[in-house]
């Protein structure tokens, strides 16, 4: 039978929007931006389970409850997707290449941007629980099986004390070189804002280029016409004086 040890008093230690069942099971789950049946994936051998829609706050507490309960082992992240955030690749990356400069090497999100978790966190976090990526899943029966699948592998306690980091309330991100990296709807908006921009400004070209051709073509037709009643008015004139 796994060995099993008592997790930090009052696990789990960080709130959040998630559900705890038996703290001596070895899976933790995220469901990224999807919200699916918590109680069957307790059932299924999950010791806690819920969404993660940011890569930064959301990630760092996934983190401070996985390592102040050395039973956890495995990390199931599955559900959809987030969209700007990229929340499940960011949880997957920081698990497998940590932080430079505060920001989650190779996540492609917005801000995965990490203020409140140390290096021995992170590396703690690395060595205690095996990632297990079904990143676009919400086939319930499927991820309560693989559930099942890895709780049978359980390896028992990892071999350290629960270690217990603060994590703030706020959904803020580290000043990097002096400056706060924009929320992931802000920076939408404001590529809206370009793109909008520059539509206009595009538009404002092709009415010109239509404006100067339309005015050409006025201009054409204008001298046209008086060099027309020019010769006109000179042939009508030989002709009267050839009378």
């Amino acid at each position: 039978m796994a060995n099993k040890v008592k997790p930090a008093a009052g696990w789990p230690v960080v709130k959040g929007e998630y559900e705890s069942g038996n703290p001596e099971n070895p899976v933790a789950v995220t469901t990224c931006g999807s919200h699916l049946k918590g109680a069957a994936q307790i059932a299924a051998g999950a010791c806690i389970t819920g969404p993660h829609k940011t890569e930064n706050l959301g990630i760092e507490k996934i983190v401070a409850n996985i390592i102040s309960n050395p039973n956890i082992r495995f990390l199931l992240v599955t559900g959809s997707e987030v969209k700007g955030h990229i929340s499940g690749e960011a949880i997957v990356k920081i698990h497998k290449n940590g932080i430079k400069d505060n920001r989650i090497v190779g996540a492609t999100g917005a801000i995965p941007y990490i203020e409140n978790l140390p290096d021995d966190a992170i590396k703690r976090f690395q060595a205690q629980i095996e990632v297990v990526e079904m990143i676009g899943t919400e086939d319930e029966n499927a991820i309560n099986t693989k559930i099942k699948e890895l709780a049978a592998k359980d390896p028992g306690a990892f071999a350290g004390e629960p270690m217990i980091i603060k994590v703030g309330e706020k959904e803020e991100v580290a000043e990097v070189g002096g400056l706060k990296p924009m929320s992931a709807e802000i920076a939408t908006i404001q590529a809206r804002i370009k793109g909008i921009q520059l539509q206009t400004i595009q538009i404002g070209n092709q009415n010109k280029l239509m404006s100067g051709i339309y005015a050409g073509k006025i201009e054409g037709i204008m001298i046209g016409l008086v060099v027309g009643f020019t010769i006109l008015g000179l042939a009508i004139l030989s002709v009267s004086g050839g009378g």
